[in-house]
């Protein structure tokens, strides 16, 4: 049984944030859209928590980050505009993870700044997990991110473990993989072009469609590199979490409006 409340792959370009659309309303409106539905989704789940999987917090090489602070704040600056965010951690539920993870072998650290609590304990929120969140219900959040010297199999086994720890805690959770895809779709923007994008951004769309989200695991390095995706690493601890019977993928958009692609599906 799929122990999550809900689950969602879910985009984090800036623009999607209402606050932050600027003079352009269209550019991620498709995109802006599919996140409104899937925060509904999500409130009408009633988490107590959040899980958010995100490429950009802050990383320990050779080891999944999970926050373990009291509290994480952070903003996202976008067109002349700028959205803030501070959220609760439940630190309980980031230990338990880190515990069990442990426990099977795989490498963590719980990190943590300043204080070991009270106002002091505060971590950075990225926009990985702010952009997301602007649409979710309002409870206390857990952020993990991934680390790249790490195996794709590692990121599947760590996955296990965070559902092992859901299924053995009381408490509602939501899961979200936070992922933009390929990031070389305008030969303006800060990559350049390649082909690939558009190949990589469309299997994802397949193999999210036809609930093969393992198969991700199956990219060439070379094909990887030349896309430049940031999602990949996210979805595998989403499938290791959920498995293939448990999952009913609900596809919604995708779009590439600038030179990165936009996917939004809900896992329920």
């Amino acid at each position: 049984m799929n122990p999550f409340v809900f689950s969602c792959i879910c985009p984090h370009g800036g623009e999607i944030i209402p606050e932050l659309q600027g003079t352009n309303p269209k550019r991620m409106a498709i995109t802006r859209e599919s996140l409104s539905r899937l925060g509904k989704e999500m409130e009408g789940a009633k988490p107590d928590v959040l899980i958010v999987l995100t490429p950009h917090g802050t990383r320990i090489n050779g080891q999944f980050s999970i926050s373990g602070s009291e509290r994480m704040v952070g903003t996202v600056e976008e067109n002349e505009a700028s959205f803030t965010m501070g959220k609760l951690v439940d630190r309980d539920l980031a230990q338990s993870i880190a515990e069990i993870a442990i426990e099977a072998g795989i490498p963590v650290g719980t990190i943590n700044f300043g204080t070991s609590a009270g106002p002091f304990s505060c971590l950075p929120l990225d926009w990985g997990a702010i952009v997301p969140l602007r649409f979710m219900p309002n409870v206390p959040i857990v952020v993990i991110t991934p680390s790249r010297d790490l195996s794709f199999g590692k990121h599947v086994e760590f996955g296990k473990a965070i559902r092992d720890t859901v299924q053995k805690s009381s408490k509602r959770i939501g899961l979200i993989a936070s992922c933009d895809w390929s990031h070389a779709h305008d030969e303006k923007g800060p990559y350049g072009f390649d082909p690939a994008a558009k190949k990589l951004d469309e299997e994802v769309v397949e193999l999210i469609k036809d609930n093969q989200l393992e198969k991700m695991a199956n990219f060439d390095a070379d094909f990887i590199e030349a896309a430049k995706p940031d999602g990949i690493w996210q979805t595998l601890i989403l499938a290791g979490a959920i498995s293939p019977e448990e999952r009913q993928v609900g596809y919604l958009s995708y779009e590439a409006p600038t030179y990165f692609g936009l996917i939004c599906a809900a896992i329920r």
